[in-house]
């Protein structure tokens, strides 16, 4: 198994982070990533599969409570399909990353607008 590159790694967390606050947005990408992860199914086709999650937020709970089950613990470095797997749980754990800088920003960050809107 060969592991993500980099590039499928940011389309996938960028497909799957846009899918989340719509999830008409999810395309192909991200749905060939979640429907394989742990506590996961496919829902027959993409299709099925917005259709499951089309309650807002219900998608990111589901990321969210899936967590421990895509760490892929029990693969060793230098272990067989040991690097896909890894490169699996890093795009997993840098959707959730989104998520909680996400939720620092609503949290702690002010924006202030200077000068005139008009």
């Amino acid at each position: 198994m060969t592991p993500l590159t980099a590039t499928q790694q940011t389309r996938i967390v960028n497909n799957v982070t846009a899918a989340c606050r719509d999830i008409n947005k999810l395309n192909k990408t991200g749905y060939d990533f979640l429907y394989l992860a742990s506590g996961f199914i496919a829902h027959y086709n993409i299709d099925g599969f917005k259709a499951h999650y089309s309650e807002p937020g219900s998608l990111q709970a589901d990321i969210e409570a899936n967590a421990r089950a895509n760490q892929w613990h029990n693969f060793r470095k230098g272990e067989r399909d040991a690097d896909y797997y890894h490169s699996k749980r890093d795009t997993y754990n840098a959707i959730l990353g989104r998520f909680c800088a996400a939720q620092y920003f609503r949290d702690h960050v002010i924006f202030i607008r200077v000068g005139d809107p008009a």
